[in-house]
């Protein structure tokens, strides 16, 4: 007899957030009482499903892809920048 796990393969799935945005996510997942594990299953699913607003979405990220209209330096990419830059300033005041 088989059990569930055996019905219930898992695949790891590996992406790279900048911090900044993996931060962003992550509290708002703990607000609303969800792992980001619970947040990509779910938005898998609902693409899988054909749900027509992930579908939209997609459409939506195909063309600014084509377009080569996906900029890529996010705005926390930016602030990240910024900040590093601000930082490493050595005319900032902090030093005096």
């Amino acid at each position: 007899m088989r059990n569930l796990s055996d019905f219930e393969i898992r695949k790891s799935l590996h992406i790279n957030l900048t911090r900044e945005t993996h931060s962003a996510l992550r509290i708002i997942c703990f607000q609303h009482r969800l792992s980001m594990q619970e947040v990509f299953e779910d938005l898998a699913i609902q693409i899988i499903e054909e749900q027509p607003y992930m579908l939209d979405t997609l459409l939506s990220i195909a063309d600014k892809k084509k377009r080569k209209a996906v900029s890529k330096m996010t705005s926390t990419d930016a602030e990240s920048i910024f900040r590093a830059i601000e930082d490493a300033n050595p005319l900032s005041d902090e030093g005096d």
